[in-house]
């Protein structure tokens, strides 16, 4: 039986949570060979796109970079008549659960169609009531650009998007199972490697982590519920600074849980984080670049964001 992790989790009941991030609008970019998808904001604060499914929809996916498999709610399959199913162990932040799985023709996403061999197919109500999950078996060889300022998704090779012009910083990424997993990163004075993860509402640290921030301050317990309709509890602590090259994050909340999907991608043994979509918004734009392993972010004028600050 195949397996297949999910790094993203909703967060819930976080103490003294950090204000939203404000930002002013940045000059329009010509995007003239890309594919610009307008994005809703999903109630947990994520994104959601329109995708079709041969021919039908739209349906309201949200785009994820920390699952690695593509998801269909169960009721989108059933309204499908998608029932020629297998079955798969699903790794999710608070469980492992085998799933029921489907194939997925002509996906419609803009004007990009593609089909999928396995798709997992989950409760609606576990993925924020969204109808899908686009994974990252949909994303490669592409670059996925989050454009907070202008409110759009642009889908495309990282030529058609302009290549890494207009951002402050690029950083070199390694792949496993197809996740791009930053190295070169530092939380207070610790080497840690973070998950870029557009599907988790905020931030998760792994055990190993969890011990050499002993001096970080205490917040409330957290409740994760992950895809899989399992919760788990973990603290919450507030590092003060996460550096990724010359950017810097202040005042990051981090809730840490001992989760099987740290496991599953060999990251359980070593600091670890994903980092999540609260801590995502704080830039302008944030590229996710499958084809060159490269994780490209655009820094806001000023810094200062209630208090949490960026910085250069």
């Amino acid at each position: 039986m195949s397996l297949i992790a999910m790094a993203s989790a909703l967060i819930a009941t976080v103490a003294n949570p950090a204000p939203e991030a404000t930002a002013t609008p940045a000059p329009e970019r010509e995007l003239t060979l890309s594919e610009i998808i307008a994005f809703e904001t999903e109630r947990y604060r994520r994104m959601t796109v329109p995708v079709t499914i041969r021919g039908e929809g739209p349906f309201r996916f949200l785009v994820d970079t920390g699952a690695e498999a593509t998801v269909v709610a169960r009721n989108v399959a059933d309204q499908l008549e998608l029932f020629d199913r297998d079955t798969v162990m699903l790794v999710a932040m608070a469980s492992q659960r085998e799933v029921e799985t489907t194939a997925l023709p002509t996906i419609g996403l803009g004007s990009r169609e593609f089909d999928l061999a396995t798709a997992a197919i989950l409760e609606g109500a576990h993925i924020g009531d969204a109808d899908g999950i686009l994974g990252l078996d949909s994303l490669q060889d592409q670059r996925v650009l989050f454009d907070f300022e202008n409110s759009h998704i642009a889908v495309a090779h990282a030529d058609e998007l302009g290549g890494n012009r207009g951002f402050d910083i690029v950083v070199r990424a390694r792949q496993r199972k197809n996740q791009l997993i930053v190295q070169r990163a530092e939380i207070d004075g610790v080497d840690v490697d973070v998950v870029i993860d557009t599907g988790a509402q905020g931030s998760v640290g792994n055990l190993a982590l969890q011990n050499r921030l002993r001096r970080a301050r205490s917040a409330d317990n957290a409740v994760m519920t992950d895809v899989n309709g399992v919760s788990l509890v973990g603290n919450t602590r507030i590092a003060r600074t996460l550096r990724l090259q010359r950017a810097a994050i202040n005042n990051i909340a981090i809730t840490f849980a001992d989760s099987p999907t740290f496991t599953a991608l060999g990251l359980a043994d070593r600091p670890a984080m994903v980092l999540g979509m609260s801590e995502l918004r704080l830039f302008k734009r944030v590229a996710i670049d499958f084809e060159s392993r490269r994780v490209l972010f655009d820094l806001p004028d000023g810094s200062r964001i209630g208090d949490r600050s960026l910085f250069r």
